[in-house]
């Protein structure tokens, strides 16, 4: 996030806009309909004149000079901390887990209701149907393999080793599950709610996966083989791929299963990305107030974060303001606006909802 800082140049333009704009509607109050009354106009405009700012707070300042070593020291570590990719043991940890809850939903959730909704483990559940001998383990391990061979023969090995062990580790994790928990029947009775959770534990797996930057393996193999070999578009060829397997279910379970898988195939899409976003959620907090130097100097020296610092002015007033802006989390964004409320009862503040944040401070390309 950019510093910005209160040029000189840039405000005695402002001002000058704010006082051109005042005279000229104090010499036009009496002009179109629709304009704010003549008596408003000439008050706003003398009052533009008179003070050239709409909220008359001390001016922002550089905070870098308020800071002492330590203090500076601080947040130069919370910034690259902040900013650092997941280390091995946590990355190896994360990547565990979101396999983990995946492999849990296949067994306990998608198997035994028919769930095909796509991916190495909708196929492996409709030939599984078919081979009722072997489990939906038996030929993850199969499919894996051979989408794992074929990367290892396309695909650079570096590209291919982390989903390999993905794709290796959910079957693993598929085949532990079904000794454990060995089950043919819903565990609920309740297919509505099965499907629930066959959707939001994949889901919440994969984020946790995405979020990181790896990937659960499996079709992702066969994706990148597909956009380094052919021009085909890899979105709609998976997507028909999985349009296949769910007919292929809707064919072995009937169509009432077909619907179902239907309705988690496009659920499944939605819910991934909303995970995702929801991981990399962050607030961007615009503020105007009386007090700008005490925001600026809260959100660096009390939030450890920085802000971006503009000029405006008002379009009804003509007034010059000073605004405020920095990307903070829910917490510190919380912080933020009961800090400005206590200082200015009448500050205004935008906070608005963004999970694309790239730069300093922040978890690079989401």
């Amino acid at each position: 996030m950019g510093t910005g800082t209160a040029a000189g140049p840039e405000g005695n333009d402002v001002e000058e806009r704010a006082l051109r704009l005042g005279a000229q509607r104090s010499r036009t109050r009496d002009g179109a309909a629709g304009a704010a009354p003549a008596s408003a106009a000439s008050d706003a405009a003398a009052s533009a004149c008179e003070t050239g700012r709409a909220y008359e707070g001390e001016a922002v300042a550089p905070v870098s000079r308020l800071q002492t070593p330590d203090e500076a020291r601080t947040s130069e570590r919370v910034s690259r901390k902040r900013g650092e990719e997941p280390r091995s043991i946590k990355f190896f940890a994360m990547l565990n887990a979101g396999l983990i809850l995946t492999a849990l939903a296949i067994v306990v959730f998608k198997s035994p209701n028919g769930f095909a909704f796509g991916g190495t483990s909708g196929v492996s559940i409709v030939l599984s149907a078919l081979v009722p001998s072997l489990p939906v383990g038996a030929f993850m391990w199969i499919l894996n393999i051979v989408l794992v061979v074929l990367g290892f023969i396309f695909l650079e090995r570096r590209a291919v080793i982390w989903s390999a062990y993905a794709s290796f580790a959910l079957s693993a994790y598929v085949s532990l599950f079904e000794l454990v928990m060995p089950t043919t029947a819903s565990i609920t009775g309740d297919m509505w709610l099965d499907l629930c959770f066959a959707v939001l534990l994949p889901a919440l797996g994969s984020a946790i996966v995405f979020d990181i930057g790896a990937s659960t393996g499996g079709t992702d193999i066969l994706a990148m083989i597909l956009k380094k070999r052919t021009s085909l578009e890899i979105g709609k060829a998976l997507m028909l791929v999985d349009v296949g397997i769910v007919c292929c279910a809707a064919v072995i379970y009937g169509p009432r299963v077909g619907l179902y898988c239907i309705l988690g195939l496009l659920a499944k899409t939605m819910v991934v990305d909303g995970a995702i976003e929801s991981l990399h959620l962050r607030k961007v907090c615009t503020v105007i107030c009386k007090y700008p130097l005490r925001v600026e100097e809260f959100v660096v020296r009390g939030l450890s974060r920085t802000a971006t610092v503009q000029y405006a002015y008002g379009a009804y007033t003509g007034k010059q303001v000073t605004m405020l802006m920095s990307v903070l989390t829910r917490k510190e964004a919380m912080q933020l606006r009961l800090f400005v409320r206590k200082i200015d009862p009448d500050a205004f503040i935008t906070i608005v909802n963004s999970s694309e944040i790239i730069g300093r401070g922040f978890r690079g390309v989401n």
